[in-house]
């Protein structure tokens, strides 16, 4: 564990608290991430794992240090109505997230959800106005945007160091052969996966060129399927996306990006920019730097991470990511939201939003014409059949 994540999970408190329950629901890949959380941290502990294939709930629960190995149930209805928790952890396909949410939420449980909030916005707009009757915590993993480099450009959008936000990029540039796609029954499917390069891999950094640029307004996009002939869903999607503060941004997420590139995320505006590449901050430039500020990183131009200054980032932190301290650093979110009765900072709106952006790319690219992201929050599109994606 690296020191920031023993410095989060191990801080101490002016009054003891009871740790949260966690029932973790699926026992899949990214289940162990969230197993190794609740371990790890003094404030959880790790009660259930809940997955219908038994020995994979079992295999991780097997994992576990702790003298009291997690139970382990075939169900979420079955694993409420055993025990008690406190926090459930939704890592199951993407299809299943809502209802599995809806089910917690009437066992007065909080709430966490693997990224998408679900495939189909109905269920997620239900979900959200659910949560918002209720007086639990709901937190969507948005972890990225957790990372100090993507805080420190955040901070300083909000700031107004780069004065006005003119555009944006983000890209996505991966590779996903067919033994990935075949590793799983749901993989690649509109009916559970919702999606695939975009809705799948894309959607944390549609998330992070969000909280960047702002408000959506209306998408142009295109998704295709180019690179793998089994594959129902698509493998490259590229949009454009106009803001309501004027600005624009352009999208691309491929799974067809051989032998695999980076993640990029781009925000320019009319005093300075920013660039963060793979979880660092590679370039940042902002006109106060000239002023004599000591928050100025850029002074005269382009810097290496390696050489900006760190303590400008949250706790004078190094900006080099680790995906186990950005999910922690969600978690410490979550359990404050918790404790403090007040919204998580990785918001189901935030969450619904972006799954509207990527559902208007689809949608568009049915269409052929751009679309209002508004309409598609709406549900204008709800019964709108987009799942054949267009072939170029």
């Amino acid at each position: 564990m690296s020191t920031a994540t023993a410095t989060a999970a191990t801080a101490a408190t002016a009054t003891p608290v009871t740790a949260l329950r966690v029932a973790l629901v699926g026992a899949g890949v990214i289940a162990r991430t969230h197993a190794r959380i609740a371990e790890a941290h003094d404030h959880l502990v790790l009660a259930a794992i809940i997955d219908p294939m038994l020995p994979a709930a079992q295999a991780l629960a097997e994992t576990s240090a702790h003298p009291e190995q997690p139970a382990v149930y075939a169900s979420l209805a079955e694993a409420l109505a055993a025990d008690a928790f406190d926090l459930v952890v939704i890592t199951t396909p993407s299809g299943s997230h809502a209802q599995l949410a809806e089910e917690a939420l009437d066992a007065g449980c909080h709430v966490v959800i693997e990224k998408p909030v679900d495939i189909d916005l109905a269920r997620a707009r239900g979900l959200a106005a659910r949560a918002e009757q209720s007086d639990r915590v709901v937190s969507v993993m948005t972890q990225r945007r957790f990372a100090p480099a993507v805080q420190a450009v955040s901070r300083a959008v909000r700031d107004g160091r780069f004065g006005a936000v003119t555009s944006g990029t983000a890209t996505l540039a991966w590779w996903r052969d067919d033994a990935y796609y075949d590793s799983a029954a749901w993989r690649g499917t509109w009916a559970s996966d919702g999606g695939g390069a975009l809705m799948n891999q894309g959607i944390h950094t549609v998330d992070v060129l969000l909280s960047l640029m702002g408000r959506p307004v209306t998408v142009s996009g295109t998704a295709v399927t180019v690179a793998h002939d089994r594959l129902e869903v698509e493998d490259v999607a590229g949009a454009f996306i106009a803001f309501e503060n004027g600005a624009v941004a352009t999208l691309l997420a491929s799974t067809a990006a051989f032998p695999e590139n980076s993640t990029r995320v781009q925000v320019h505006g009319t005093r300075g920019s920013a660039y963060v590449q793979d979880g660092l901050l590679e370039y940042f430039h902002a006109d106060d730097a000239h002023d004599g500020s000591p928050r100025g990183w850029a002074r005269g131009g382009n810097q290496a991470a390696s050489e900006v200054d760190a303590a400008d980032l949250p706790g004078g932190e190094a900006p080099i990511p680790d995906l186990f301290d950005d999910h922690l650093r969600q978690y410490e979110d979550v359990i404050a939201a918790i404790r403090e009765g007040r919204e998580p900072a990785g918001s189901i709106g935030d969450a619904v939003q972006a799954l509207a952006v990527i559902i208007a790319v689809y949608v568009s690219s049915a269409l052929g014409h751009p679309v209002r992201v508004d309409d598609v929050l709406d549900g204008m599109y709800d019964c709108f059949d987009y799942k054949e994606t267009r072939k170029i």
